[in-house]
């Protein structure tokens, strides 16, 4: 067994959700009626969050990067669970439907990582576009309309080996596909909710402390059973 790691971004290292505190901030009346459109699934998850960047400006790019790094709040262990994987030699991954202006500066201090797989912005124009480099693979059932934004799925198949054991971290709804292909989940908040209701087995956390101990659980299940 290879442990391999699959990490969300916004609401899973970082307290709260960028996006929505983002929008929350700049464009609360029009950004809601996308993410309640986003939560029934009447849009895809691409769809909507590139309605939502796109109601900002591209003037408003430092205004809204320096608003996330005075707000976004890393959880509690997520420094000593990189640490921790780094050491045994885990490879990493951040994987994440945010964008790369505000997630690459916030976890500037705590990498490298084995690959951070998000969505790009593009300031070229008036407003905000994002650009979507981690499309969907043949296997995605939404491979026809590539409606992910950021296939999570896609990316495990495309990193993770045969032997690799793959757990997936994450708390919201982008994260479920992936957290069907893990062997093991740590979830909280909303995909803790998708794991009942479809019976996924998983283990509850709050802060990477968790993570880091149902790691080292691992780890240590597998030692005992190699004897």
């Amino acid at each position: 067994m290879k442990p391999i790691i699959f990490c969300d971004f916004d609401g899973t290292i970082t307290e709260t959700d960028n996006i929505v505190s983002l929008m929350t901030q700049f464009v609360p009346e029009e950004s809601e009626k996308i993410a309640k459109a986003m939560m029934k699934q009447t849009i895809s998850f691409k769809d909507g969050v590139s309605a939502m960047f796109e109601l900002l400006s591209t003037e408003q790019k430092d205004t809204v990067i320096q608003y996330l790094l005075d707000t976004a709040i890393i959880r509690e262990g997520f420094g000593d669970f990189v640490r921790f994987a780094r050491e045994k030699h885990i490879p990493f991954y951040i994987v994440s439907g945010g964008v790369d202006f505000f997630i690459e500066p916030l976890l500037k201090k705590y990498g490298p990582f084995s690959g951070i797989y998000c969505n790009s912005a593009d300031f070229s124009d008036q407003q905000i576009k994002l650009v979507f480099p981690n499309s969907c693979d043949e296997e995605c059932e939404k491979f026809e309309t590539q409606g992910c934004g950021c296939c999570k799925p896609s990316v495990m198949r495309k990193v993770a080996q045969s032997d690799h054991f793959k757990i997936v971290i994450g708390d919201s709804l982008s994260d479920f596909e992936a957290a069907k292909q893990a062997d093991l989940v740590l979830a909280r908040d909303y995909l803790i909710k998708r794991c009942e209701d479809l019976h996924i087995p998983y283990k509850h956390f709050e802060t990477f402390y968790d993570c880091l101990d149902a790691v080292k659980e691992l780890i240590k299940v597998e030692k005992a059973i190699s004897k």
